[in-house]
């Protein structure tokens, strides 16, 4: 986690003005939810309140953020406990959620100079259609829970700015609705619960809407211990019991199923390779399995002809591996060999990190809670600010590497430290 981080997080947490953070309600200041997360008192997180900090200002609007950290903080004033730790959180002791973050540190540029970098260009290309950066806003559900506008504002934030999207399968909108606010196709993630009938009417709906990717996640296949969002519940006095019953009823792609024996199970343990060639054979949409992270996987993947795959550890909130997706990218890059389109997510939340990301071999990266902390900021402005910073932020340091677009960042621009 980089300095700028680790100083703004002390600052919410210790600083007087935690009075002026207390959220509605009664649910506790910013210096209680940073207090409680024990996550944050590993090493590298800030330390528990400190008093006599100096007190700053948050930012009263996106145009004067001067990184994504800075709408961190607004979205944790804005939002109730059990919200905020839900963005802001990973399971067990939050090893492997930290760990995304700490590997990108742990790679060095080496800039090339006397190159001409008068024009920078970020654009790529994803299964035959081009994209104005490299910066895909991740599938993230609930997002109603972050603001009144959820999965709307951030499509319109994304057509604005001219990013992919990826719509989460626990979407608060529907797909139909998203693509209309998006003014073109979304890609489509799927958690397969354990019914096929389900699979198969998500499946043909998302088809129906016109996503022309498919993408499964196959890191979650079981609940997992979220212990450090359980503490942060417990600051939050709402009574939550209404939404968190009837699951299903508050998510639209799941309207008009029969959904009573499945509460609480989302995800599919028993799904296998076999259960993927089922469903590839229902659908002439493209399949990306998000969630790979091993080389054998990886070519097995290719094999079973996926289109693409997305490196990834559902952010730290799956398993505890401990292992950051940066550590895990270039082992399958090398299983892949070029032959499908690897995308990675995990911790990014600097231009520089990007960089570290394609000269490793990513042909794109996933950002998830950056744009949530916006979201819950300032709504479709505060996302629009977060997917603006990052791509400002690239653009500085491609020209400062001496590379003027992205086909021209290559493994000899980084070097891991201590190397």
């Amino acid at each position: 986690m980089d300095s700028t981080r680790r100083a703004f997080l002390r600052f919410l947490a210790a600083s007087p003005l935690a009075s002026l953070l207390t959220l509605p309600g009664g649910r506790g200041s910013a210096a209680e939810l940073f207090a409680q997360d024990s996550s944050r008192r590993r090493p590298g997180y800030p330390n528990p309140p400190e008093p006599g900090a100096s007190a700053r200002h948050l930012i009263g609007s996106p145009e004067e953020a001067l990184d994504v950290f800075e709408l961190e903080a607004v979205a944790g004033a804005n939002l109730p406990p059990a919200h905020f730790g839900y963005i802001q959180t990973g399971v067990e002791a939050g090893v492997t959620a930290q760990r995304n973050e700490e590997a990108w540190d742990e790679i060095r540029l080496r800039p090339r100079r006397l190159v001409d970098v008068s024009q920078v260009d970020i654009s790529t290309e994803l299964f035959g259609e081009r994209w104005g950066s490299p910066i895909v806003v991740a599938p993230c559900g609930s997002q109603r829970a972050f603001h009144p506008e959820g999965e709307l504002a951030t499509a319109r934030a994304a057509r604005a700015e001219g990013h992919l999207q990826i719509l989460s399968g626990v979407t608060t909108t529907s797909v139909e609705d998203v693509i209309a606010a998006r003014g073109a196709p979304v890609w489509y993630q799927l958690y397969p619960t354990t019914d096929w009938s389900v699979t198969e009417h998500i499946l043909a709906r998302a088809d129906a809407a016109g996503c022309p990717v498919f993408v499964i996640t196959v890191d979650a296949t079981a609940g997992s211990d979220r212990d450090p969002l359980e503490r942060w519940a417990r600051l939050d006095d709402r009574d939550c019991e209404s939404c968190h019953t009837a699951y299903y009823s508050r998510k639209p792609m799941f309207d008009g199923l029969d959904m009573r024996d499945l509460e609480g199970r989302l995800y599919n343990p028993a799904m296998t390779w076999d259960w993927l060639r089922r469903l590839r054979e229902r659908t002439q949409m493209r399949l990306v399995l998000k969630g790979i992270v091993r080389a054998d996987d990886a070519a097995r993947a290719v094999e079973e002809g996926i289109d693409g795959i997305v490196v990834s550890n559902h952010g730290g909130r799956a398993e505890e591996s401990g292992r950051a997706t940066i550590e895990s990218l270039p082992e399958v890059l090398d299983a892949v060999g070029g032959r499908i389109p690897v995308l990675v997510d995990g911790g990014i939340r600097r231009g520089n990190d990007i960089v570290k990301a394609i000269a490793t071999g990513a042909d794109a990266v996933l950002i998830g809670r950056a744009y949530l902390w916006g979201l819950a900021a300032f709504g479709q402005e505060g996302v629009e600010a977060v997917l603006a910073i990052l791509r400002r932020e690239l653009e500085t340091i491609m020209i400062e590497m001496g590379t003027p677009d992205l086909g021209s960042i290559s493994a000899l621009h980084v070097r891991q430290a201590g190397a």
